[in-house]
């Protein structure tokens, strides 16, 4: 029995890595069918992955408590759709895209205006490297001393996080423009404002957007670490908290999953952003040809 799991368990593994492997082939032949490749390789190796797991837990019996398989989370997140969707409503777009909004927003307007002065920039980003190396773990409590139990104090955690990603990045490619240019800029009696429309911010566009992807992982990160310390009796992180508690391990996993796909949508959404914004950027035709 233990043999034929094991054939069963490294059948479908080499099955689907040669599929995954002819198909790049065929998208390095057929430009045309590179598009439909792209989403199918990630999709396939993700079935691969799941098709492990539920033969490795169910071939093995391994306890539910340690390690439950992907049916057993598909049916407990079935099950719990209504309590899944309002902890997707408090934490994700009540705290994680306000405090994303607002952490980036600032972020960004402080590298407008320390951009203009060495005395800012001398002063606000060493203040902002100091904000980014404190402990969630120690600024949450905090947050929800002064905020509240609600979704206010989780965004205030979230504003910190991504403020100096955001700051870094932004200030970073609104250097990033060549002094020739700038020079030409001057020649033509371009105010800073034209400067900054015309020559900066384009030449930032790859950082920020590359700020927004990192700070999309943090903000939902931030988030359920916040509300282990503190939330209402809805939020991701505490369903996490609360049914690992009671030792509810396939509710934890479907929690953990739907993040993990709220996740990569946000980062996804961004990425096909910055390829519309940035199409002029050589990282994107590359990615295009």
């Amino acid at each position: 029995m233990l043999l034929l799991l094991l054939i069963a368990i490294l059948g479908v593994a080499l099955g689907i890595s040669w599929l995954c492997v002819y198909l790049v082939h065929l998208g390095e032949r057929l430009p045309a069918a590179r598009r439909f490749v792209d989403l199918a390789v990630p999709l396939l190796f993700g079935v691969m992955l799941i098709a492990e797991w539920e033969l490795v837990t169910r071939g093995f019996g391994i306890p539910e408590i340690l390690l439950p398989a992907p049916s057993v989370i598909l049916a407990a997140a079935a099950n719990a759709l209504p309590t899944l969707w309002e902890d997707v409503v408090q934490t994700f777009v009540r705290s994680v895209l306000s405090g994303y909004v607002v952490g980036c927003g600032l972020g960004f307007l402080a590298a407008l205006v320390i951009n203009r002065s060495d005395f800012l920039k001398r002063g606000l980003l060493p203040l902002g490297n100091f904000v980014s190396a404190l402990p969630i773990v120690g600024v949450a409590p905090i947050a929800v001393m002064w905020f509240g139990f609600d979704w206010q104090s989780k965004a205030a955690v979230i504003v910190l996080m991504t403020f100096f990603p955001m700051l870094v990045n932004t200030e970073a490619g609104l250097a990033a423009a060549g002094h020739m240019e700038r020079d030409l800029m001057r020649t033509y009696a371009a105010t800073w404002g034209d400067e900054m429309r015309r020559l900066r911010l384009p030449a930032a566009w790859p950082f920020i957007f590359n700020a927004l992807k990192i700070n999309s992982t943090l903000a939902l990160i931030g988030a359920i670490v916040a509300e282990f310390f503190g939330a209402p009796t809805y939020g991701v992180g505490f369903r996490i908290s609360t049914e690992m508690g009671r030792m509810n391990t396939a509710m934890v996993w479907a929690e953990i999953g739907v993040a993990a796909i709220l996740g990569s949508v946000f980062y996804g959404v961004i990425a096909l952003v910055e390829r519309r914004v940035t199409f002029w950027h050589p990282s994107v035709r590359k990615g295009q040809r």
